[in-house]
């Protein structure tokens, strides 16, 4: 139809400009090839009286029509981690590429309207639309390298949210946990900082083209994330698997095994090369510690950790006392001066 000019795009309608780029082109093609549903696109039909033909307009799904078209054609190839990993269309196998052409696009198509009739009902559709919070707004107004690189590992990681309890569906399904990547991603180059929504939009600008590390944040996260899971299972559903004191948690161990340069830089705390000193028992007493924060016990020996949990938990003080009291509990040394700022 788009060949033979049949189905054509009319621009007044898109909220964009420009093509997606590659990997939020392959990103979408993946949707199709895992059987997964997208929302379904909608054209306009209409006489037209010159030609005394019908004529199509593609209303509401422009991009997804030139991603799979594009993919087709050879345009670019798949990027999911997988055995079809680097693979264009014409490299697939018959049964994957029986797969792609046979996946059923929804689509309506509106008829008998005016266009002013056509703009109206995408003013009601969105009318009952929920605001965005700010990771969606961030995942809307991005489409670089970093946006796909959250999606990817996002998706990698929704079992071990909901299994833990970190996150509900609707959370996830609302972006939360594509806002707590980014916030570790923040951890790993920053240290232990306050978070604001500037703080990850200019993480967002700052690799929408480029992202260098992706790679290396991709294994250092996998496998802390990893070591909870293999080591630390009796945290699941936990006061410790709450989202910001996940972070900590995430943010202690990373730094016992890799390093955090601003934590050496700034607490003079270095990494012991493991996730924790083998020595301590670590299930139990990161399991002690979530008890003394849901009981929000404050004067027992995980006071500061419990100080840490009460409020402004994604402000430094309190993101201080939670990282510093699971630090020595992971058997790294921690100088007391660390504390100075909490008072």
């Amino acid at each position: 139809m788009l060949d033979r000019r049949e189905l054509i795009v009319n621009k007044d309608y898109q909220r964009g400009s420009g093509l997606w780029p590659v990997a939020a082109r392959a990103f979408f093609i993946d949707t199709i090839m895992e059987s997964f549903p997208f929302p379904k696109i909608y054209m306009y039909e209409y006489l037209d009286k010159p030609s005394r033909g019908i004529q199509r307009e593609i209303v509401d799904g422009q991009q997804r029509i030139n991603a799979i078209v594009g993919f087709f054609r050879g345009e670019f190839p798949l990027q999911a981690e997988g055995p079809n990993k680097g693979l264009k269309y014409n490299d697939l196998d018959d049964e994957h590429q029986e797969k792609f052409l046979s996946y059923a696009v929804s689509v309506d198509v509106i008829r008998n309207a005016g266009r002013a009739d056509i703009l109206q009902m995408f003013r009601r559709m969105n009318a009952y639309t929920m605001p965005l919070n700010d990771a969606e707004k961030r995942h809307a107004g991005f489409h670089g390298a970093f946006k796909w690189f959250v999606n990817e590992l996002a998706d990698e990681l929704s079992e071990f949210f909901v299994e833990f309890g970190v996150f509900t569906t609707k959370q996830i399904t609302r972006m939360g946990d594509a806002s707590l990547i980014a916030d570790w991603i923040l951890a790993l180059e920053r240290g232990v900082i306050s978070t604001s929504a500037s703080d990850l939009n200019a993480l967002y600008k700052k690799y929408d083209e480029d992202f260098e590390n992706a790679a290396l944040y991709r294994e250092i996260i996998l496998s802390t994330i990893d070591y909870i899971t293999e080591n630390l299972g009796e945290l699941r559903r936990s006061h410790m698997m709450k989202p910001y004191a996940l972070h900590s948690l995430f943010t202690a161990l990373v730094h016992n095994r890799y390093g955090i340069a601003a934590i050496e830089r700034e607490w003079k705390v270095w990494p012991i090369g493991d996730f924790a000193d083998s020595n301590v028992p670590v299930a139990s007493v990161l399991g002690e510690m979530a008890a003394a924060h849901e009981g929000k016990d404050t004067e027992g020996p995980h006071k500061k950790y419990v100080w840490g949990c009460l409020s402004t938990t994604d402000r430094r003080p309190r993101r201080t006392a939670r990282v510093a009291a699971i630090l020595r509990e992971l058997g790294a040394t921690v100088p007391e001066i660390v504390d100075a700022e909490l008072a």
